[in-house]
C-alpha cells in the first residue's frame, strides 16, 4: 500500500518540490506552463469559446487563428472543412480542467484539445500567466 500511494503522489510531490525550486532559484522549471490547442468550426463559436475559457480564469491569454483547412477521417470517411485554432496559454495544471470544461461546451462530439508543454520563454509571460490563472 506504501509503494501504490508513493506512486500516486509522485507527480504531486515532484511538481511541488519543483516550484519551490524555481520559487528559491528564481529559474523557470520547463513544463509549468503549457499552450493547448482547440479547433472551432467557425469564427463566433471560437470567440464563444475563448470567452467562456477567460471568464472561468482557465488561462492567461487566448488566440483566436483565421480559418485553416482541415482533412481528417470521420466515421471512415475523408473530410474536408475550415477551422479556427484557438492557442490557449494556461498553467500545466490546469490543462485537465481546461479540458473537461471545453468538451462540455464545445459543439463537436470529439473536440480536438491537445495541449504541449512549454519548455523556456520569457519568464517575465511566465509570472504573468501565474498572476492571471489562479490555481484553484
Amino acid at each position: 500500500q506504501v509503494v501504490i500511494l508513493s506512486l500516486l503522489l509522485y507527480p504531486v510531490l515532484r511538481s511541488l518540490a519543483l516550484q519551490l525550486h524555481a520559487a528559491l532559484t528564481g529559474s523557470y522549471v520547463s513544463g509549468t506552463h503549457s499552450i493547448a490547442f482547440i479547433n472551432c468550426l467557425n469564427e463566433q463559436i471560437a470567440k464563444d469559446i475563448a470567452r467562456a475559457i477567460m471568464d472561468k480564469k482557465l488561462a492567461a491569454y487566448v488566440n483566436i487563428l483565421p480559418k485553416s483547412l482541415a482533412l481528417y477521417f470521420w466515421k471512415g470517411e475523408l473530410e474536408e472543412s475550415t477551422e479556427i485554432l484557438l492557442l490557449v496559454k494556461t498553467r500545466t495544471s490546469k490543462i485537465g480542467e481546461l479540458s473537461n470544461y471545453v468538451r462540455s461546451i464545445h459543439p463537436f462530439e470529439i473536440p480536438e484539445i491537445i495541449s504541449l508543454p512549454i519548455d523556456q520563454g520569457n519568464p517575465l509571460y511566465f509570472k504573468w500567466i501565474e498572476e492571471s490563472v489562479p490555481w484553484d
